[in-house]
């Protein structure tokens, strides 16, 4: 057993497992070399930033100049949850058909037994928006979004969109970026997606992980050492080194696929004989090409991976980054569930939550665990969990086990290598493939429950639970070797170092047939003669005004947590029935985190529908501002104060939420992700930061000539605050803003601007 490590703050991460090198360094000769030992000239290091793999794949598909990136992708992809929104957007923007590959994907497919029909209807639109504008369509169960994506669509060299944060293909050489669905509207109006120059950071592996360990262990030291610093945020992360070839390609993209958690921008992995043995697997040789970085290659940083060092780990409850080895974990279960435990039940709002009683004489009892999705579901995962279940039982007690295979040529293969019947033997129920694990739609454990799973994620709410029902449970993330250990072990947590198991696993199998014979491919093949096939919930978006002259806002929420996630702006799992229905869907935003927000939101938003109706703002409003007179030409809107909101998922209904309740600005400290400020922008709201804020729910923000600010690209605006009957200037800093953020914004939205390009 290797020696304990430890976390050093020193750098973030785990010592010998994980390092962080927070300054610039080379990649050469095989080895990373901090700057300050290189000894490069000045052209040398000019020469040497150029020889990353990321800078050849943005150079190829930039449309702007070297620091100003205007990507043109060569395809998106969308999931049930995202792309009737985003069709919908593309259409009242003039869209005629998908110039690139769109593929639409249903793996969300979750709700039918919520809101009647509505989950299939969204479906039949889906399938009929693929028919109409030529895009591929992939049915319900079939497969998770970025599995058919990685088996059917990733091409070394190539970079891909998609609407859901974990669009990742690295591990295939392919640059993939995800984004909230107005970014995937400007490609399918064949605009750009714009962004500076992202800084890149080399992950070094060197080393062989050892049987027990597996992909998810790697990710979580990866994500514990990187998130909390923000040490790679918006970053690419470039993975070299010898320690590659050591992993197979399952391995690789359980790693990759995790790289979102630690809020980089994207990632890009050297490819070899393994990647090309995966495209050939499926049909698909022509799309690979050796990806080498060209040595000496300059980084902004590096982190190094030691995979022999890498034990399994656990994430607990209620962020990835949340890690510690389960050795450690195990050495002081209830000090560590006491934090968790604490945070709960802050969320509840009472005592009642509880994970220190999961602890019974010193072992720790766990309720359920799930193998799903793009991280767990893929063929290596599951079958290795299956042979550590092989002969034994996971129990006829509390403790289930549910695996997700992840797309049905994994299932297949699975069940013809007699790795479904063993887990089934087990006691195991082997589902189709899904992301409700993962979002909240699929296996709620029960209340006080404490489920361990190998997903993306576990936040506060993301397992399903309903806090303001009074119902409250938690995930902890771990690999599915270490699950299937623990179901071996009837439930008590237990590593999968401790268990010895068959490691060789049977080839893996593609059949393409199961996609040839069930996939709508239309890309490339638009029909406009057919028609959109409307169910009753879908609706258009409601219309919103330009920015005025001068802007009043009233803070109608503050959230003091230090992270605030998207699933908390607007909670996954069942309102996604409401997908798409702008006006139904909006009912819930911040209904976990600020039950009194919608209708706060509601009646500035009325307040503004008279001041438009009558010319003048209401007497409710001007009683509010004690005697303070905005200017003539001011428009009314809402606000939503926090202090780094956006970790978490793509989703832009966390942005448009708030927009179609009359929202017109989120002010905070920074934004987690670069993703939600765009999807701020994109939705016509203003993305301020400010360095102290000092505000509450009720409070008036007014900013004079704020139009004249945004067109001339002001960074920095001073807004008067009304509070009480008395009034003080604060700074709000706006940040760079692109030439196009600008007009969308002042157009009040992305639809605003596009019309207005298109005359419509």
């Amino acid at each position: 057993m290797a020696a304990r490590a430890r976390c050093d703050p020193r750098n973030g991460g785990y010592s010998g497992m994980v390092k962080l090198i927070k300054k610039g360094v080379y990649y050469t000769e095989g080895r990373i070399v901090k700057e300050a030992q290189a000894f490069f000239t000045s052209d040398k290091k000019e020469a040497a930033v150029k020889n990353t793999l990321s800078y050849a794949i943005l150079k190829a598909h930039n449309a702007g100049d070297e620091e100003n990136l205007r990507i043109r992708f060569d395809a998106i992809a969308s999931h049930d949850i995202t792309y009737v929104g985003i069709i919908q957007t593309a259409k009242a923007s003039g869209l005629k058909e998908f110039p690139i590959p769109y593929t639409l994907t249903n793996c969300h497919n979750s709700l039918c037994a919520v809101g009647g029909t509505i989950n299939e209807d969204d479906h039949v639109f889906g399938l009929s928006a693929a028919k109409k504008y030529g895009g591929d369509y992939v049915p319900a169960h079939i497969a998770v979004i970025h599995q058919y994506m990685r088996e059917c669509a990733a091409k070394c060299g190539a970079m891909i969109l998609g609407s859901d944060s974990h669009t990742r293909y690295g591990a295939l050489g392919t640059m993939a970026v995800g984004e909230g669905g107005p970014e995937l509207v400007k490609q399918l109006l064949r605009q750009t997606y714009d962004v500076k120059r992202p800084p890149v950071i080399a992950v070094y592996l060197k080393g062989k992980l050892r049987k027990g360990v597996g992909p998810q262990d790697v990710a979580l030291a990866l994500v514990k050492a990187t998130f909390a610093s923000g040490f790679v945020k918006n970053k690419i992360l470039e993975f070299v080194g010898p320690g590659i070839a050591n992993l197979s390609m399952d391995y690789r993209i359980g790693i990759d696929v995790m790289t979102t958690e630690t809020t980089c921008l994207s990632s890009i992995w050297e490819t070899d004989e393994k990647t090309q043995e995966y495209f050939r697997i499926h049909g698909r040789e022509g799309d690979y090409k050796k990806l080498t970085v060209t040595q000496p290659a300059y980084y902004d940083g590096a982190v190094v991976i030691d995979l022999s060092r890498v034990e399994p780990m656990i994430a607990l409850p209620f962020h990835p980054s949340n890690a510690y080895t389960i050795r450690e974990f195990l050495e002081n279960p209830v000090e560590l569930l006491k934090k968790a435990e604490e945070q709960g039940r802050k969320l509840k709002g009472d005592d009642s939550f509880t994970l220190t009683d999961k602890v019974k004489d010193g072992k720790v009892h766990v309720d359920q665990g799930v193998i799903a999705g793009c991280a767990g579901g893929g063929y290596e995962n599951v079958a290795e969990a299956a042979e550590i279940l092989r002969g034994r039982s996971v129990g006829t007690g509390e403790f289930a086990l549910s695996v997700y295979p992840a797309s049905q040529p994994v299932y297949k293969a699975l069940t013809e290598g007699g790795y479904v019947g063993t887990l089934m033997e087990a006691g195991a129920v082997v589902k189709t493939a899904f992301c409700g694990p993962c979002f909240g739609a699929g296996d709620v454990p029960a209340n006080n429950g404490l489920s361990i799973r190998h997903t993306t994620r576990n936040f506060e709410n993301r397992e399903g639970s309903k806090p303001a029902a009074g119902q409250l449970a938690a995930v902890a993330l771990m690999d599915a070797r270490s699950i299937a250990a623990t179901a071996a072990n009837g439930g008590v947590l237990t590593s999968a170092l401790d268990y010895e198991y068959n490691k060789r696993i049977k080839k893996y199998k593609y059949d393409g047939k199961i996609y040839e014979n069930r996939v709508y491919h239309g890309a490339g093949k638009p029909d406009p003669s057919a028609e959109l096939v409307y169910g009753p919930n879908i609706a258009d978006w409601p219309e919103q005004i330009a920015l005025g002259k001068n802007l009043l806002m009233k803070v109608v929420s503050v959230l003091t947590d230090p992270v605030t996630t998207t699933d908390e702006l607007i909670p996954s799992g069942e309102t996604s029935s409401y997908r798409s229905n702008p006006m139904k869907l909006a009912e819930f935003a911040l209904s976990r985190k600020d039950p009194g927000y919608v209708a706060r939101a509601k009646a500035v938003a009325a307040e503004e529908k008279t001041r438009r109706e009558a010319g003048t703002l209401p007497e409710s409003v001007l009683a509010g501002l004690g005697g303070f007179v905005p200017e003539e030409g001011t428009i009314y809107g809402s606000v939503v104060v926090s202090n780094k909101p956006g970790d978490g998922s793509a989703r832009e209904q966390a942005a448009s939420c708030q927009r179609v309740l009359g929202g017109v600005a989120n002010i905070c400290r920074e934004y987690a992700t670069k993703r939600y400020r765009s999807n701020l922008i994109n939705w016509g709201m203003l993305p301020f930061t400010a360095a102290k804020i000092d505000l509450s729910v009720g409070d008036y923000v007014y900013i004079p000539n704020i139009a004249d600010a945004v067109a001339t690209g002001e960074e920095r605006v001073v807004a008067t605050v009304i509070s009480g009957g008395k009034t003080r200037d604060v700074a709000l800093e706006l940040g760079a803003l692109t030439d196009d953020e600008r007009k969308i914004l002042l157009a009040g939205c992305l639809i605003n601007y596009n019309k207005e390009k298109a005359g419509l």
